[in-house]
């Protein structure tokens, strides 16, 4: 990789640029492309075909893919800046390593692709590259288009690609190609796109694969599907008007939804895999204001401009995202590869650079124009989405989803912590396991665990036999309802209800677990926490609101190893909850009429949550005997810190749960 260059080093105390970057307008976001892109600089290859980002993590694919994953993610910033009429003092790298990577008599060859290769997820950044950004085309002699040609559209097009939004990678290859004049295949292209249509589901969501796999997290939208359609829109909607206009109006209907992930204080919900692509989630976004698209009453273009602006300020209050060389990290808010997928290398997290396709919108469109506004004031505060299997509320001052359903198509790490909880939130986040024993390790947040073993191993849910969207009572409320077995002979049902006008930061949980042939302990875990005080750095205290300025727990913090301590320990009914100033407070009791349950403070093994790397987890704990049943209503209470909530009133309606719903005495399995 050549002599090592100096550049950006973070210490202690030391701001990233990015997070001192004033955002206002257009050229302020242009600004922040450039403090991602700068720290890049001393990580290229001397021919620059290669950026080998900081850190030895592996990943399930060669070394020569992770480099390339090292410049061409970034393309999707550059290219958009270049789009637009802005500048950046390296691009000339970028066109130089072009050359070198694609010329097979290079030392830096990039090496034509396999079946299922990661190079093809590469070729879309450079393929919309090609299309949006002249200077890379024009810059080649008529050799090294050939060299182009051969490497981006012959070799992607005589392999197997993975039956996913995969496909869109090779369209977008060969679009770029297409738009440049240059050698492509237009019966592979149309070939992928008539197939990706199989995907569409409906309402404008698509799945991220075929039938038979429910998986619509933000490859959905924001990464992927819905990104690349609006793309495909405006660059081929020339040759291809009347799917250019079915694209947009997929987008428009998707729109409402979406619009419900985004919270006030500009954080998205966590959800799913490859979150640390961190504020990727934000570019479908950008992409309506590119592609044209008439937004759907009552979304205004200041609503939009402001969940793009408020989400790319929260990131800028995230300090610990950045490796000591100032690019960005595997992780989510700190370095984490406990959550991160084995396609996760170093240069990985660079396709957040999907964030600024807003940077290719002229600076006349009135996504720039407008004034930011807020859309939480014109969408319904409960609306139930049936094609994702979820409930999303923007009661309580966070974004929430419930989720039924869902699951990845193979069982990567963790997938059960980010499709099978129950519930996703914007202000804390998920988390996954560190490890295979305790409930430390297994950290099982918005989860139900069960163990047959006394507690080392635990089993919660990831496929269920039956999930749906359904209503209950006179009113209707939306559930979801889910049916799924831990143990072949143990079967729950659960039962997902959303946040009241009148409790706005409870939702329930309500489970009804037969264990018919075994023993099983139970553990239902609330939202996770930061549990260190804000001042000290401490392990929190037990709440005293006159002592500890909000701040603490009950019961007291037990530790891994102090399990049986009897005042870690209080009854489900009493609940447990832990409040830290900066983040709010959580906590869950139990509502059933005769609860066996009692509740405690899970310690988590450190670095399980995405956002806070030290938490505690309330959670309901007891044990079922062989050929028992038992309904547990599990409430849950999640009420964030804001701007003018003062941290003695992060508790106000803890001693205020919902009631049991009536209509809960009508379920199969008798009245809990």
């Amino acid at each position: 990789m050549g002599e090592p260059k100096t550049g950006l080093v973070l210490g202690y105390g030391v701001a990233h640029p990015f997070s001192r970057v004033k955002l206002t307008d257009r050229s302020s976001v242009q600004e922040l492309l450039r403090t991602l892109l700068d720290p890049l600089e001393p990580f290229f290859s001397p021919a620059k075909s290669r950026v080998r980002c900081p850190g030895a993590t592996a990943v399930r694919f060669d070394q020569a893919a992770a480099d390339l994953e090292g410049i061409c993610r970034p393309l999707w910033g550059l290219s958009a800046l270049l789009a637009g009429g802005g500048e950046y003092r390296g691009t000339e790298w970028w066109v130089q390593g072009l050359k070198s990577g694609t010329d097979p008599e290079s030392p830096e060859y990039w090496g034509y692709p396999r079946d299922n290769d990661q190079r093809m997820v590469e070729m879309c950044p450079l393929g919309f590259a090609l299309a949006v950004a002249p200077v890379f085309w024009q810059n080649l002699t008529e050799k090294e288009r050939e060299n182009v040609e051969n490497w981006l559209g012959n070799s992607i097009n005589e392999k197997n690609m993975p039956n996913t939004n995969w496909l869109w990678f090779r369209v977008f290859a060969n679009l770029g190609l297409k738009k440049n004049g240059g050698k492509f295949s237009q019966a592979r292209l149309d070939a992928d796109i008539e197939h990706l249509e199989t995907f569409y589901r409906g309402d404008g969501w698509s799945n991220d694969g075929p039938e038979g796999i429910h998986q619509m997290d933000y490859y959905s939208s924001s990464f992927a599907i819905q990104f690349l359609q609006l793309l495909y829109a405006k660059l081929a909607g020339e040759d291809e008007p009347a799917r250019a206009a079915e694209f947009r109006k997929r987008a428009q209907m998707i729109a409402l939804d979406l619009a419900h992930y985004y919270d006030r204080e500009g954080r998205a919900i966590p959800f799913g895999r490859s979150v640390t692509y961190r504020f990727a989630m934000i570019s479908f976004w950008g992409a309506l204001a590119y592609a044209d698209v008439e937004l759907p009453a009552p979304l205004t273009w200041g609503m939009v401009k402001g969940i793009v602006m408020r989400h790319l300020r929260w990131w800028q209050t995230q300090h610990d995202l950045w490796t000591p060389s100032g690019t960005l990290s595997i992780g989510y808010s700190y370095p984490n590869t406990y959550l991160a997928e084995n396609y996760n290398s170093p240069g990985s997290p660079y396709w957040a650079c999907l964030a600024f396709i807003c940077l290719a919108v002229p600076e006349t469109h009135p996504f720039w124009t407008s004034e930011e506004d807020q859309a939480w004031s014109v969408i319904p505060a409960i609306k139930p989405l049936r094609h994702p299997g979820h409930i999303m509320s923007c009661l309580g001052d966070h974004c929430m989803l419930l989720s039924s359903g869902q699951a990845c198509s193979y069982p990567m790490k963790g997938t059960h912590a980010k499709y099978g909880a129950f519930a996703y939130s914007s202000a804390f986040g998920y988390s996954v396991p560190t490890g295979l024993f305790s409930l430390e390790q297994y950290a099982l947040a918005s989860q139900l665990g069960l163990s047959d073993d006394g507690g080392e191993y635990w089993k919660s849910r990831r496929l269920s036999q039956y999930a749906g969207l359904e209503t209950r009572g006179d009113d209707g409320v939306p559930v979801l309802v889910s049916l799924w077995k831990p143990f072949p002979d143990v079967t729950v049902k659960t039962i997902l209800v959303p946040p009241r006008e009148d409790t706005p930061n409870w939702h329930l949980r309500i489970h009804h677990v037969h264990a018919a042939g075994r023993d099983v302990a139970t553990a239902d875990g609330a939202f996770a926490i930061r549990n260190t005080h804000s001042v000290t750095g401490r392990s929190l205290d037990p709440y005293d609101p006159a002592a500890t300025g909000g701040e603490g727990t009950s019961p007291r913090i037990i530790g891994n190893y102090d399990l049986n301590t009897p005042d870690g320990w209080s009854t489900g009914r009493e609940g447990a909850f832990a409040a830290a100033v900066g983040a709010g407070a959580v906590g869950i009791k139990a509502l059933e009429a005769d609860t066996g349950r009692s509740a405690n403070l899970v310690n988590a093994d450190p670095n399980s949550n995405l956002i806070e790397p030290r938490t505690v987890i309330p959670t309901l704990q007891n044990t079922l005997k062989k050929g028992q049943s038992a309904w547990f209503v599990s409430a849950i209470y999640a009420r964030p810190a804001v701007d003018g909530l003062a941290p003695s009133n992060y508790l106000d309606g803890w001693d205020k749960p919902p009631a049991v719903p009536s209509w809960l005495a009508n379920e199969p399995g008798g009245t809990p």
